[in-house]
């Protein structure tokens, strides 16, 4: 039996409270963006936002103990900037649309830095 996106979003945010426990311990949280096509879609904030290591956090936390409580072949993507983790525009969730855009906006923003700082860096070589 598959699961609609509306599913897995109650899951999740069900569950959510008892994964965020780790990441609230390194003086972050995890917030939930969405869900499309089976793929969970969160933002890591506060102290996780932007880390080294939440590429790591996102997979060996998050993922893993969703999946442990959900379903095991549940994906996790932790929306932080880049292309290839961008939010879809036509993800679930039960959000106000103003605060996708903010979100849109910020990922907008970081990206903008981003292009910034490697133009710099390829005229510093």
């Amino acid at each position: 039996m598959t699961f609609s996106d509306e599913d897995i979003y109650e899951a999740v945010k069900h569950h959510l409270p008892t994964v965020n426990e780790y990441v609230q311990s390194h003086g972050g949280a995890i917030r939930l963006l969405g869900v499309k096509d089976g793929k969970v879609y969160i933002e890591l904030t506060g102290a996780c936002h932007g880390c080294s290591m939440s590429l790591m956090t996102t997979k060996m936390v998050v993922q893993k103990k969703l999946r442990e409580l959900i379903h095991p072949e549940l994906t996790v993507i932790n929306v932080d900037g880049t292309p290839e983790n961008a939010l879809p525009e036509d993800v679930y969730t039960q959000e106000p649309l103003e605060e996708k855009e903010e979100i849109d906006e910020e990922i907008s923003l970081w990206d903008k830095a981003k292009s910034l700082f490697g133009k710099g860096e390829n005229d510093a070589v």
